[in-house]
């Protein structure tokens, strides 16, 4: 195959800022990353506003994309790279409206190609599949199967990201099925070699499919 995936990395649940701004950079330094998404679900829009502007120029610094999970409002804030928002948060066209039409705006579109479908054609920079594996981060709600990547990379021209327990053992089909990005958090955080290794042993895997 010669499309060469990109590692999109997902922040833990909850963390304390300065350790985690330490690991942050050290996963950074392990290779080619397209994205780091802010995730913190419920926690206070004064908490994610000054995380998130600590984390910003450490992700951008990197030469990634610095993407905010869930909130649109706040992402426009923060002047993020981007946004993404799932089915149950603001919409596409409210998140587009609050990002401008510069900005990167991804949807979760669980295990249906009829909802990434409507992200794509509504001008979605990104469409999310998964889970494909448990996971620890949430609970899923929806499984998808690697098939639904293949048909995409067929059919349609707007990058998939391919979401759900992946790891540097259980990525492989993912890749060989069609993903163009793999959304990764404990994966790497959780890494028995760091986040560093981590992400380097991604970015190998990730250069010899490419081959």
């Amino acid at each position: 195959m010669s499309r060469r995936v990109r590692l999109y990395l997902i922040t833990p649940p909850a963390f304390e800022r300065a350790a985690f701004s330490r690991s942050l950079e050290a996963a950074l330094s392990g290779g080619d990353v397209a994205c780091v998404q802010l995730r913190l679900k419920d926690a206070p829009d004064a908490e994610i506003l000054s995380i998130g502007a600590a984390l910003k120029p450490i992700v951008q610094a990197a030469g990634a994309a610095f993407i905010l999970n869930d909130r649109p409002d706040l992402a426009a804030r923060l002047d993020a790279d981007g946004v993404h928002v799932g089915q149950s948060d603001a919409s596409y066209a409210e998140a587009r409206r609050h990002m401008g039409k510069d900005r990167i705006v991804g949807v979760t579109c669980h295990n249906s190609r009829d909802l990434a479908y409507d992200a794509a054609e509504a001008g979605a920079d990104y469409v999310a599949f998964g889970a494909f594996y448990p996971t620890s981060t949430k609970d899923p709600s929806h499984w998808a199967d690697p098939e639904i990547l293949a048909i995409w990379q067929e059919t349609m021209e707007t990058p998939c990201v391919a979401i759900g327990g992946i790891t540097v053992d259980n990525a492989e089909p993912l890749v060989r099925a069609g993903a163009d990005f793999l959304a990764v958090s404990a994966g790497v955080w959780a890494h028995t070699d760091g986040a560093r290794g981590a992400v380097e042993a991604f970015n190998v895997l990730f250069d010899r499919l490419a081959e």
